[in-house]
């Protein structure tokens, strides 16, 4: 019998870590096809990324150098995507853009991008074994 639970013991933690790297990794890559599809005008990628029912607010300094908050439907991403994608004018390959995966559950899960407009925090969660962002809050760079 206590062999029996010392290999339990062994097997749940190495069972537990590898469904952490599988969610790190999901959410990891959600919040890059959020980073890329604004960058590269991907609907495809931020329909991946993004839950339909997402809440996204931010803060971007304007002209008088106080910051003016705005909110961000699905639509209106979909939307700033297409006409990047139209326009052509995509962010240069030193754009900043990276990821830190701040905390993963096995349902919900924080990150933070860095990204050419600022920085977002990005709360995700999983809908049939797919981590999709389901809030995001922003702002642009502190200095301007």
């Amino acid at each position: 019998m206590v062999r029996v639970l010392l290999a339990l013991a062994m097997i749940v933690p190495a069972t537990l870590q590898a469904q952490f790297t599988d969610d790190a990794a999901g959410v990891e890559r959600a919040a890059l096809d959020y980073l890329e599809g604004f960058y590269e005008g991907s609907t495809e990628k931020l329909r991946r990324g993004v839950h339909p029912d997402v809440v996204k607010y931010g803060f971007s300094r304007g002209r008088d150098r106080s910051y003016h908050g705005e909110p961000m439907s699905f639509q209106e991403m979909l939307d700033y995507a297409t006409s990047v994608k139209e326009s052509g004018r995509s962010p240069g390959p030193d754009a900043p853009k990276s990821v830190e995966v701040l905390d993963v559950l096995d349902q919900t899960a924080v990150a933070k991008v860095y990204a050419w407009w600022g920085s977002d925090y990005l709360q995700l969660a999983k809908y049939d074994g797919q981590w999709k962002i389901v809030h995001v809050l922003w702002q642009s760079a502190p200095g301007g």
